[in-house]
């Protein structure tokens, strides 16, 4: 089912977005000196590119270690510094000097 994204972060003032995810699998670690891998299915990225692996490890609000459980439900969130980014509609950023 897919959820409604989200706002945007706010807890920063970077340029961001917040997509739905869902933890399609956990991966066990193929060799102990290795981390465990949650899959996570992004549900608005393109079909051939929905899928993100990444060290299954996150840490609650009172620094405790957890892993996520297959079928949670997540926030994949994408942050850029503003100068890395560049207005859709084609007009110069504000804080770009317009040019001459």
């Amino acid at each position: 089912m897919k959820r409604p994204r989200k706002p945007t972060s706010e807890h920063s003032d970077k340029p961001s977005v917040t997509l739905s995810g869902t933890v399609e699998k956990v991966i066990p670690s193929p060799h102990p000196s290795l981390p465990e891998k949650a899959q996570i299915a992004v549900e608005e990225a393109d079909h051939m590119y929905r899928e993100l692996r990444i060290e299954n490890s996150l840490e609650d609000e009172n620094g405790n270690h957890v892993s996520l459980k297959p079928g949670a439900e997540v926030d994949v969130t994408i942050e850029a510094d503003s100068d890395d980014t560049a207005p859709k509609n084609g007009k110069p950023a504000a804080s770009a000097p317009a040019s001459k």
